[in-house]
C-alpha cells in the first residue's frame, strides 16, 4: 500500500535540471521518472512518510511549517538504492538547514501511524529520484546516459503533502498556492 508523504519541492531552475536528467534516462530507454505522467509528479525530497495520517498530524505539520522559508540544497552524486529493483537518485547533501527541516517535519508527523524506519531522524537518506525499477544491468547504462553529473545548487522552494489514496498533493508550508 502506498504511503502518504511530506515532500519538499525544488525551485523552478533545479526542477528543470532534474527533469532534464529524467529525459536523458527516458531517451536511453531506461526507467525514468519522466514516464510517470501524473499531475503530481515532480522532483522532490521526501521528508517523511506514513501509512495513516490523522487530522492532528496535519495540524501539527501546518504549525511546524507555517513560517517556512526556502531551504538551500545541493544535489550531489548519483546513488543506487534497493537490492533487486533498483532506484537511481541524486544524493542530497545534508546541511544544518535541511536536517532542521527534516526534524521539524518528522516531529510534527510522529503521531501518524506506520512511519517507515528509513525516514526516521538518524536513518534518513535525502535524495531526489531519477528512475525506479532499474535492473542491475541497467545501472551502468543509466550512468553513461547521464554523463557527467555536476553538483547542483538550488533550494527546496515549498513543502507539500501527497495523499496516494486521493491521488493529490497540496501545499502545507504556509506559502500561498500559485496555480499548483
Amino acid at each position: 500500500m502506498p504511503l502518504h508523504s511530506v515532500e519538499a519541492v525544488l525551485d523552478t531552475a533545479t526542477d528543470e535540471r532534474v527533469r532534464h536528467e529524467w529525459d536523458l534516462l527516458a531517451a536511453a530507454g531506461l526507467p525514468s521518472q519522466a514516464s510517470h505522467r501524473g499531475e503530481s509528479n515532480a522532483p522532490h525530497v521526501t521528508l517523511c512518510a506514513a501509512g495513516d495520517v490523522p487530522d492532528v498530524a496535519e495540524t501539527r505539520l501546518a504549525q511546524a511549517l507555517g513560517s517556512y522559508e526556502p531551504v538551500p540544497v545541493r544535489l550531489g552524486a548519483l546513488v543506487v538504492l534497493g537490492s533487486r529493483h533498483l532506484v537511481l537518485a541524486r544524493l542530497v547533501l545534508p546541511s544544518p538547514a535541511l536536517l532542521g527541516l527534516h526534524a521539524r517535519v518528522t516531529e510534527a508527523f510522529d503521531v501518524a501511524g506506520d512511519v517507515p524506519e528509513h525516514v526516521e531522524i538518524g536513518r534518513w537518506l535525502p535524495h531526489v529520484t531519477l528512475g525506479r525499477g532499474l535492473g542491475p544491468g541497467q545501472v551502468g547504462e543509466a550512468i553513461a546516459a547521464l554523463g557527467r553529473v555536476p553538483l547542483l545548487d538550488g533550494s527546496l522552494a515549498s513543502v507539500r503533502r501527497w495523499d496516494p489514496t486521493a491521488g493529490r498533493t497540496w501545499r502545507v508550508d504556509g506559502i500561498p498556492t500559485m496555480g499548483a
